[in-house]
């Protein structure tokens, strides 16, 4: 029988866990509609808690997500499949590149550091709208010290 909510190895995971799981880690995929079609592009990021941040070049993410809805998942999951987790979040997409804002401007000093090479000078910033987030049989926590409130 497949898990499903209800089930013991399938846990539901709430924001404020969806949200340090984001903030804790800094590789994930990107997701848009690009013409007729779904595209999903890896990404280096940061995530202060409200957005996450991105660097780019010029190409399909700066062409095609700025003012439009996108999801963003990032994921783990033991090798063996002994456990797993994975976490999304929808909202629209920003280019920030130029914004003179003061929140803009404090995302364009995060430390996001992308693996592609080439000049990455463009910076979009998606917002965290929806989390949601699973976890199945059992996989990594919260370490206690940042573990959701009551």
């Amino acid at each position: 029988m497949p898990a499903d909510a209800t089930s013991p190895d399938l846990e539901v995971l709430g924001r404020e866990h969806c949200a340090r799981l984001l903030e804790d880690h800094h590789f994930g995929r990107l997701a848009f509609w690009s013409g007729d079609l779904p595209l999903i592009l890896p990404v280096n990021y940061v995530f202060d808690m409200q957005s996450i941040v991105i660097r780019t070049g010029p190409g399909a993410k700066l062409e095609q997500t700025p003012l439009r809805m996108v999801a963003f998942e990032v994921d783990d999951a033991d090798h063996d499949g002994q456990w797993g987790w994975s976490v999304v979040a929808q909202g629209p997409a920003f280019d920030i590149t130029d914004s003179i804002d003061e929140y803009s401007e404090l995302l364009r000093a995060l430390p996001v550091e992308p693996w592609a090479p080439g000049a990455r000078q463009h910076w979009l910033k998606v917002t965290a709208a929806r989390l949601s987030g699973r976890r199945f049989k059992g996989g990594p926590k919260v370490p206690p010290d940042r573990a959701e409130g009551p």
